[in-house]
């Protein structure tokens, strides 16, 4: 099963331990789905954890060590050229990597946009509650 967690999930994790998040990725890490990831996430990922209110957060080692572990582990795709789908510009490249890679399911905390489409060609757009349930 390949999912794609959005940026906003994979921050969550490093947030807050023990949360489906958390527990998403951690699945991840024992091998019960395969991750989907690009650079454009990647680049993504860096930026938000560059953020004060972050940082804050989130020691930056950590961060460094998940972009780390996200090149090294996960599948990266090149998603192609970006369609404008979502109502969020800024989210177009989730969707572009979802129909690169035919993902079972985008991951996302992002309920005014991302999780109002519900699905995207093949891949469905859920929760991390949701999820967990999925890949149960």
């Amino acid at each position: 099963m390949r999912l794609i967690l959005d940026t906003n999930v994979l921050i969550a994790a490093l947030i807050t331990r023990n949360t489906p998040p958390d527990t998403l990725y951690r699945a991840w890490r024992d091998g019960v789905f395969t991750l989907v990831t690009s650079e454009l996430q990647l680049e993504e990922f860096r930026s938000v954890t560059r953020r004060e209110s972050i940082r804050l957060r989130i020691h930056p080692a950590e961060a460094g060590r998940m972009v780390n572990d996200l090149r090294s582990l996960a599948l990266v795709v090149d998603p192609g050229p970006v369609q404008d789908i979502s109502p969020d510009p800024y989210d177009n490249f989730l969707l572009a990597m979802a129909q690169a890679s035919r993902a079972d399911a985008l991951v996302t905390g992002d309920k005014r946009d991302l999780l109002a489409l519900g699905r995207h060609q093949v891949t469905r757009i859920l929760t991390a509650r949701d999820a967990l349930t999925l890949i149960a």
